[in-house]
């Protein structure tokens, strides 16, 4: 048998089918997010299945999990991403003590123990400043494409300072400084700057290391480096960044970290 994570993202829906030990990720996809948030879901778990040569018959357990997790209703049951992104980066990184994700529309940061579990989170879900949604209006304000923001700020030789952390205001100061001569590479330095300061923000007090970075924005180039001088510590990209919540919840769906089967409806 095999087992289903579904994460129902602001931005993308991600599916992770593992084995039964969860160790092993069998399929993966991804699509963007709409209105019709289950049919979407529906149709890419469909997708995912077909391209490990599996049917619905053959999946043991679903779990859903992230922003629109209530909407898939062929799910098993849900779990928040909270705990799912914990198990998924901890499955990835045994090592982890500190999570930081960054979606399009959220952020947060996880403290993990050693076994992997939350012990303490703070999370960013009421403004789009510090997330990815942030990095898509700059991208959108400047004429470029949201993955070409790495390249430009690698050419930046003096970052500008984004004081605006509202996403409104923080656009008519980008507006104002590109006016002012600013050059788009220092603009987009500085946004990144920004970012990595408001995980700072949430972070209190210094974060324990190893430092994992998870969410879409994690693979825009230079973000990692921007978390790495505003916390004064290594940081580290996870593998699979953008499916380590999928992932949680499909071995949540396994039962393994507890032993407990979740019973199908």
């Amino acid at each position: 048998m095999i087992y289903a994570g579904i994460d129902a993202g602001s931005r993308t829906i991600k599916v992770v089918l593992t084995d039964a030990a969860g160790k092993k990720i069998l399929a993966k996809g991804i699509t963007d997010q709409g209105v019709e948030q289950n049919r979407l879901a529906s149709e890419l778990f469909e997708k995912v299945l077909k391209k490990n040569g599996s049917g619905r018959k053959d999946v043991a357990a679903i779990v859903a999990t992230g922003y629109g997790r209530n909407a898939v209703n062929f799910a098993d049951t849900t779990i928040t991403e909270i705990t799912c992104h914990a198990v998924g980066v901890h499955q990835l990184v045994p090592d982890a003590m500190t999570v930081i994700d960054i979606g399009g529309q959220d952020s947060k940061l996880l403290k993990l123990d050693g076994s992997g579990k939350v012990r303490d989170f703070a999370m960013n879900d009421r403004c789009a400043a510090g997330t990815g949604r942030f990095l898509e209006v700059v991208a959108q304000r400047l004429g470029v494409e949201p993955e070409s923001l790495g390249k430009i700020a690698a050419k930046s030789k003096n970052p500008a300072a984004i004081s605006s952390m509202c996403v409104v205001f923080a656009e008519t100061e980008i507006v104002g400084l590109l006016a002012s001569g600013t050059s788009r590479q220092d603009i987009v330095a500085g946004v990144q700057a920004a970012i990595a300061a408001r995980i700072v923000g949430m972070a209190g007090r210094k974060v324990k290391p190893p430092i994992v970075f998870t969410g879409g924005v994690a693979l825009i180039p230079g973000m990692d480096a921007a978390m790495k001088t505003a916390l004064g510590q290594d940081v580290k990209i996870s593998p699979q960044p953008q499916f380590t919540g999928a992932l949680g919840a499909a071995i949540i769906a396994s039962g393994r970290l507890n032993g407990e089967k979740i019973n199908r409806k």
